[in-house]
């Protein structure tokens, strides 16, 4: 899978103004439809994937630049943009902000009759996406965003963000269905932060592979057997590495998630992701376990690696100019419609503007 890149976004207080973010959603809207309409709304994932393509969308669209708003705001925006327009484009969003992301799910299951593959499979890729961006890549940020965009044939991306508290910056992490080969070796398409963690339990790293192995075959084991051991080797003097293996690590606090693992019997670690209950603290667990017994090395890798059209919300580099702006979504209209009734020459029009612009 193709890496495009980080960066991380500080944390901004307040809200898009009104006026604004009406017209982010009607130039959404119209992205869209111009996308859609092109390449089809499969090319539409493939850049929502890319955090580069992202960021300049929300730089297109008038946000600030670097705030961790930028997320949550033009997710925001194209999920509003194309209510109603859903099955006419082919192209569904799901998911949101806080409580919002916890409606995922039955979201995506109500646009069930308008697709023509079952939603269970989509559920099942936002749930894995998120459980893996909140367990199995322990890098400091909490998710707290989660917005899942998919085609009529099941075809979908994934864009969250989660928060750090100590820094108070946000990263975002994009995940592409496509060419996916697994939720739990390398599934990322692109993580967009600034820098690297110093400390980071990767366990989706190519490098993690024996520790998800023996994770998986200890999860099986019956939980005594665990807690014994892991009362027994927490007394002893860790080497610095470890110091994100034994931070919160309480056997008896482990014991009703051991259980539950046990009882479901997971054959890999991709099963053990999913058993409910089983997160951050489980896993870091089984990864110490997992080195003590059988010696597989965990990954302490960050999986991070590392243009205005209308000016930003807070005035850099320029005030938004509303004027252009409604123009811009007044054009983008008009080729669309006329590219629907047959007549390309506007869109083909935009694309040689383009062209011209990157040569």
């Amino acid at each position: 899978m193709r890496r495009t890149g980080v960066a991380d976004t500080p944390l901004h207080g307040g809200k898009a103004p009104r006026w604004l973010f009406r017209r982010m959603q009607a130039l959404a809207r119209e992205i869209v439809s111009a996308i859609v309409e092109e390449f089809g709304p499969g090319e539409l994932l493939q850049r929502l994937s890319d955090p580069f393509w992202f960021q300049a969308l929300g730089s297109v669209l008038g946000f600030d630049w670097h705030s961790s708003g930028v997320t949550t705001t033009v997710c925001g925006a194209l999920k509003e943009g194309i209510r109603g327009l859903e099955k006419e484009l082919g192209f569904f969003a799901a998911g949101g902000k806080g409580k919002a992301s916890l409606k995922t799910p039955a979201e995506i299951t109500a646009f069930g009759q308008d697709l023509s593959v079952d939603p269970a499979g989509l559920v099942y890729a936002s749930r894995m996406s998120a459980k893996v961006d909140n367990a199995a890549v322990q890098d400091g940020f909490t998710l707290y965003h989660h917005v899942i965009f998919f085609t009529a044939d099941g075809r979908w991306t994934v864009v969250q963000q989660g928060m750090n508290e100590t820094s108070r910056y946000a990263r975002r992490y994009h995940w592409l269905g496509e060419g996916l080969a697994s939720f739990t070796c390398e599934p990322h398409s692109g993580i967009w932060a600034a820098r690297r963690e110093n400390k980071v339990l990767n366990l989706v790293a190519q490098e993690s592979e024996q520790t998800r192995l023996a994770s998986a075959a200890l999860s099986c084991q019956a939980p005594e057997r665990l807690l014994r051991e892991l009362e027994r080797t927490l007394h002893l003097r860790m080497p610095a590495r470890h110091e994100i293996l034994d931070a919160d690590i309480d056997p008896k606090r482990l014991q009703k998630t051991l259980l539950a693992s046990y009882e479901a019997q997971p054959g890999s670690f991709e099963e053990l992701l999913g058993v409910r209950g089983v997160g951050p603290r489980t896993l870091r667990a089984l990864a110490f376990l997992a080195e003590i017994i059988y010696g597989a090395h965990p990954s302490f890798r960050d999986p991070a690696r590392f243009g205005y059209a209308h000016g930003g919300k807070d005035g850099h580099p320029y005030p938004v100019d509303r004027e252009t702006y409604d123009k811009s979504i007044e054009v983008l209209r008009q080729a669309v419609e006329r590219a629907k009734l047959g007549d390309r020459d506007r869109l083909y029009a935009l694309r040689k503007l383009e062209r011209m612009h990157g040569s």
